[in-house]
C-alpha cells in the first residue's frame, strides 16, 4: 500500500493559509490569507509596546516588546496587527523591514529587531578631521545595523 499524499496547511514564512480541493469555507481561509497580508505588506508600525493599547483601529501595528502582558503576553518581538477587531500576530522573519511611525526610522529584523542610533555631527575646531572619522565611522555601522552594509 502507498503512502497517502500530505500537502501543508500554510505557507512556510508568514502561515497563509492554504486551500485543499473540496474544503468546506473557502471564504475563511482566503480571508484570513488577506488579513496576514495586509498586515505585513509594507508595514508601518505605531511603536513598540509590551501591553495592548487601550484603543486600536484596525489597520494598525505595533512592535510587542519584552515582557508582554495582557493579550499579547508570550508575543515578544512579533508584530500585533489589528485586523477584523482581533489581534492578528506576525513572528518577524529575517530581512523584514518596518517603519516605526514614533520613532520615525525603519527597524529591521535579524536575529532580534535592530535600530541605528543618532550619529553625532561633526561640529568644527581644532579636530575637525578626528570628528570627522568618528562620524563616517557612526555612519558606516549604523547602515551596517540596517543590513545596509556588510559588516566588517
Amino acid at each position: 500500500m502507498t503512502d497517502s499524499v500530505t500537502f501543508d496547511a500554510a505557507s512556510p514564512r508568514y502561515t497563509l493559509p492554504l486551500l485543499f480541493q473540496g474544503q468546506a469555507q473557502k471564504e475563511f481561509f482566503i480571508n484570513e490569507a488577506l488579513f496576514r497580508l495586509d498586515a505585513i505588506l509594507h508595514i508601518a508600525i505605531e511603536g513598540e509596546a509590551a501591553t495592548p493599547p487601550a484603543s486600536a483601529d484596525d489597520g494598525q501595528a505595533w512592535l510587542v516588546g519584552a515582557g508582554a502582558t495582557g493579550e499579547w503576553a508570550g508575543h515578544d518581538e512579533a508584530l500585533a496587527c489589528r485586523q477584523g477587531g482581533q489581534w492578528l500576530f506576525v513572528l518577524p522573519k529575517d530581512g523584514l523591514r518596518v517603519y516605526d511611525i514614533a520613532a520615525a526610522q525603519e527597524r529591521f529584523f535579524q536575529a532580534g529587531w535592530k535600530k541605528t542610533q543618532s550619529v553625532q555631527e561633526p561640529n568644527g575646531g581644532a579636530v575637525v578631521d578626528i570628528e570627522a572619522r568618528a562620524a563616517v565611522t557612526q555612519l558606516v555601522t549604523a547602515l551596517q545595523v540596517l543590513g545596509m552594509l556588510p559588516g566588517a
